[in-house]
């Protein structure tokens, strides 16, 4: 692949302001080219760009279209910066009256090279809040599709749309439907904004050449009115890859716009390193329908405000996935305390659920559409499930787990509930564990973080929260030995999938149950017809949760229940 980086704008808000500037502040600065004034982190715009394309296992060559005005400049530029000289083009342009336009200077590079590969072009004059994409996650998505790639991003909340190019991509497919050039305000809801940031493939390089032929007017030789031509006459299809981060083409904006920015961009970037990010998720308590779940069924769960897991992420120079000292052992006392041990809790503990997450993470990212910045970070967790339950971590906390590692990659990469909403990230926690790990596992526990009735549909999920304020109070109680009812949903779920007909049945009656109880509030007493000892004695009904040696009870009569507990 070839990248071309486009320097050739002309007189600028930016520069005019800069020479008119009475505070001497930016005296210094008259003069210089967009693309070499400071940028994030000190370095020149320019700099961070040939940073990030400098890998020639991505790149066979690189190109940097100037105009001669600026010549010389980028020249210099180049001699300094280890950029091959005879790759700076120019386009002989020396006003903004005589500029070709940012297809023509494509097209010049395109042609003065006789270049017959695959072309990724990006404007070196934009403000990049993220300085450390992987650029490496763009190109092979542009590989994996069979056709053009457009980078955009979501507006910062005091960006209006109608000074962007604004994308509509297909959330399924990540087609781009429609390219809007500074739409009016109401004439598409999409905050996504494209920046002249593409991918090429060689077989439509001559798209530029037919563009320039039909728009001679310089005016509409922008890369904004290239791809809206390119993309709402299917021309070719196009495909969209979002950065979560920010850009601002500096061509475009004046002096307190640039310098609003880069302090913005520079704030973010200072703040982002040092903070640690904690996530904490809870265990759940099925209080009807289980194990329907995980059978296309219906469940009423909440969660439990007493059991979490919590994950936290630092910012680290690799990436460390940190052990549990009692989850994780790796040291003994002895081998027959090992055996012991292993014996009492088993093998698996949390670390294999922080790998999974990560992994399937960047899978999602990257099958999304989604780039990731190629920052590493140290993971940890720790959990205050019960010693004696912990054999149980996989069945009771794994997806709290998962669900917390997520909630702190989600932060720390600035993913955003548009780029994986609720009902996706339940399915998502949910295939860590069922296809990454192969625990048996259904929906309810990962959506479940108030009173919710969970109807699952075929792929995603609907949730509906319960109003709490009318309940009794709920209570939970567990044995010090409980048994592992995955083993048994194991077997269950093999003779669902062989379509045994009392599994079948068995599935369809608790999702009934489910349906009833959603239409009480008492439905513990209405719905269940086991155990009406407890409820007549103690004044409450109880019922098995979901997990091994487990029971969740409703107290209709709390003073009743404490006399007899104590």
């Amino acid at each position: 692949m070839i990248c071309i980086l486009l320097v050739a704008g002309h007189g600028t808000i930016l520069e005019t302001q800069i020479k008119s500037d009475v505070t001497g502040l930016h005296a210094h600065l008259t003069g210089v080219p967009k693309a070499l004034l400071p940028g994030v982190g000190g370095k020149k715009i320019l700099d961070f760009w040939w940073e990030t394309v400098n890998t020639r296992q991505l790149f066979s060559e690189v190109y940097l279209v100037t105009n001669a005005d600026k010549y010389k400049h980028y020249e210099r530029w180049a001699t300094a910066n280890d950029f091959p000289v005879e790759n700076v083009v120019n386009d002989g342009s020396t006003t903004l009256d005589d500029r070709l336009g940012a297809v023509a200077d494509l097209e010049l590079a395109i042609q003065s090279r006789q270049l017959q590969d695959d072309i990724m072009v990006i404007a070196g004059d934009m403000l990049c809040a993220d300085q450390n994409f992987d650029i490496a996650q763009v190109i092979r998505f542009f590989r994996s599709k069979p056709g053009e790639l457009a980078i955009y991003y979501e507006l910062e909340s005091g960006e209006k749309s109608y000074t962007r190019g604004i994308v509509e991509v297909c959330p399924n497919t990540h087609r781009v439907m429609r390219f809007l050039e500074k739409p009016q305000e109401g004439i598409t809801a999409s905050r996504l904004a494209s920046v002249v940031f593409y991918c090429l493939r060689k077989e439509s390089l001559p798209y530029s050449s037919e563009f320039l032929i039909q728009h001679p007017n310089v005016n509409d030789r922008t890369f904004g009115k290239f791809w809206e031509w390119l993309i709402n006459e299917e021309k070719v299809p196009v495909y969209g890859m979002k950065l979560p981060t920010g850009f601002q083409l500096i061509g475009q904006v004046g002096l307190s716009d640039y310098t609003k920015w880069l302090a913005y961009y520079s704030s973010k970037q200072q703040l982002s390193p040092s903070k640690p990010i904690t996530c904490r998720s809870y265990a759940r308590v099925g209080l009807m329908g289980n194990p329907s779940d995980g059978f296309n069924g219906k469940t009423i769960a909440m969660s439990i405000a007493n059991f979490w897991a919590e994950v936290t992420l630092i910012e680290s120079q690799t990436l460390v996935l940190l052990p549990h000292p009692l989850n994780d052992p790796t040291e003994f006392g002895s081998l027959q305390d090992l055996f012991r041990i292993s014996r009492k809790e088993g093998y698996l503990g949390g670390l294999r659920l922080l790998q999974a997450t990560c992994k399937k993470f960047y899978q999602f990212c990257s099958e999304q559409g989604i780039a990731l910045s190629k920052q590493n970070f140290t993971l940890k967790y720790d959990t205050n499930i019960p010693r004696q339950v912990v054999r149980l971590i996989h069945i009771i906390c794994s997806c709290a787990i998962v669900s917390a590692t997520l909630k702190c990659l989600m932060k720390f990469y600035n993913i955003t509930d548009n780029d994986l909403p609720k009902p996706i990230r339940a399915n998502f926690i949910l295939n860590v564990e069922t296809d990454e790990l192969f625990i048996t596992a259904g929906l309810q526990d990962r959506v479940v973080q108030a009173l919710l009735y969970v109807k699952i549909l075929i792929s995603i999920g609907e949730y509906i929260p319960l109003d709490m304020s009318n309940l009794p109070l709920f209570w939970l109680a567990y044995l010090g030995d409980p048994s592992d009812s995955g083993r048994i949903h194991s077997h269950v779920r093999q003779c669902w999938l062989n379509g045994d007909s009392a599994v079948v049945e068995a599935m369809k009656s608790f999702a009934e149950l489910t349906d009833q109880a959603s239409y009480s509030m008492n439905f513990f007493t209405n719905g269940i017809r086991g155990n009406m000892t407890s409820r007549k004695q103690f004044g409450s009904a109880v019922k098995l949760p979901g997990s091994g040696g487990a029971v969740v009870g409703l107290c209709m009569d709390p003073e009743r229940l404490v006399r007899w507990i104590f």
